[in-house]
């Protein structure tokens, strides 16, 4: 494995350095790779499309598929291009239409958690919002098991800051920074294991695990929270939105927040289906398994 990691360091060392012109064509090879000859997660994809959109026929649901792992053939070069990248070419890529919403909370001295799901390009998303924001930036991960291939990613995320926070040590992190001014980007809708499922929605159609730990720490801490919804206008450009979900979490009602973030993050999914992460394993919990 050690030999096989450097061996794709390299490789994605010199991928990186290309021009995008050329990357798109990687892409579009990697796309007929993934899901014509290897199939990835074909299944999985295809089911959830079907059971999150009932309405919709066959020829539309494969449809989707094919844009959204067109998509996601761009996005896993667009972050390989992450070694290389400049400043300038990532502000350009990704433009925020009302980033002042995130500017005034500053002003008023407001700690706030950016929630997302894995729309369009989120690692783009991250590095672009801290380069741009005045807080101290802080994003929320979740680790991967393979510690040859966490250590490459967690150098990308580290490009331009260096406060990662393992998901388990978000309280204790953010009790510590108690007295930075601070945003923290956390990627919200992925499955909570079956140990620490506390709350069930409806989302896409189906009965849906949800993390509720971006509620209550904005909840103990008072931190506003908002949504970034992000768009792929063109390839390897990125369009986000943000909305404010709440700037007094300490009066909204229990799952207030979680309600509010998974309608809009349906609401985004629903406008452009082919942009959000179909092949994530999203749904292997059952409720009434649980």
């Amino acid at each position: 494995m050690f030999i096989i990691y450097n061996i794709f360091r390299f490789f994605a060392w010199l991928i990186s350095k290309l021009p995008f012109c050329l990357l798109y064509i990687i892409s579009d090879i990697l796309y007929f790779l993934i899901y014509y000859l290897v199939g990835y997660r074909k299944k999985v994809t295809l089911n959830n499309l079907r059971n999150s959109f009932p309405d919709k026929s066959d020829k539309e649901i494969k449809s989707i598929a094919k844009k959204f792992y067109r998509n996601f053939s761009d996005t896993i070069i667009e972050v390989i291009k992450i070694r290389s990248i400049t400043k300038k070419s990532l502000n350009k890529r990704v433009r925020f239409n009302n980033f002042e919403i995130i500017e005034e909370l500053y002003k008023r001295n407001k700690n706030v958690f950016i929630t997302l799901g894995h729309c369009g390009n989120w690692e783009w998303l991250g590095l672009n919002v801290s380069l741009n924001a005045l807080y101290s930036p802080f994003a929320i991960v979740k680790p991967l098991n393979n510690p040859f291939f966490e250590k490459y990613i967690t150098k990308l995320r580290t490009k331009y800051y260096n406060n990662l926070i393992p998901i388990k040590q978000t309280y204790r992190t953010l009790i510590n920074n108690k007295n930075e001014l601070c945003f923290v980007l956390i990627v919200s809708d992925q499955s909570p294991a079956k140990s620490e499922i506390n709350h069930w929605t409806t989302f896409l159609n189906q009965e849906t695990p949800v993390y509720l730990g971006t509620e209550k720490i904005s909840k103990a801490l008072d931190y506003a929270v908002v949504f970034s919804d992000i768009q792929r206008i063109k390839r390897g450009y990125y369009e986000v939105t943000v909305m404010e979900i709440t700037d007094n979490p300490k009066e909204t009602t229990e799952y207030e927040i979680t309600e509010k973030y998974y309608r809009l993050l349906e609401e985004a999914i629903k406008k452009h289906p082919d942009n959000w992460l179909w092949s994530h394993r999203r749904w292997k919990h059952k409720k009434v398994d649980n």
